[in-house]
């Protein structure tokens, strides 16, 4: 059970950066990047989310070490293309 806290822990932390960085992008940006910035905020929030209930329920029938697995990739696909969109706006 310690992994999971862990892996939430640095999913909670990494999202909250990604917020904070999309925030500072609205303070100190335009009103068009005020209005991009609030749909990565929306996205980083439902992303941070999803990943927290996939972590709580994995997948019935998949072995553990896979799922996880493919859950990191994922979430990592997921924060750079966000990275991405945050820095490119």
């Amino acid at each position: 059970m310690a992994k999971k806290r862990v892996l939430k822990q640095s999913i909670n932390q990494i999202c909250g950066e990604l917020f904070a960085e999309c925030l500072a992008k609205t303070l100190y940006g335009s009103d068009k990047e005020s209005k991009n910035c609030e749909a990565l905020a929306y996205s980083i929030v439902k992303l941070q989310s999803d990943f927290i209930c996939r972590i709580s329920h994995p997948e019935p029938g998949m072995p553990a070490k896979t799922y996880y697995k493919k859950l990191k990739e994922d979430f990592i696909a997921q924060a750079s293309d966000i990275i991405d969109q945050i820095n490119n706006h």
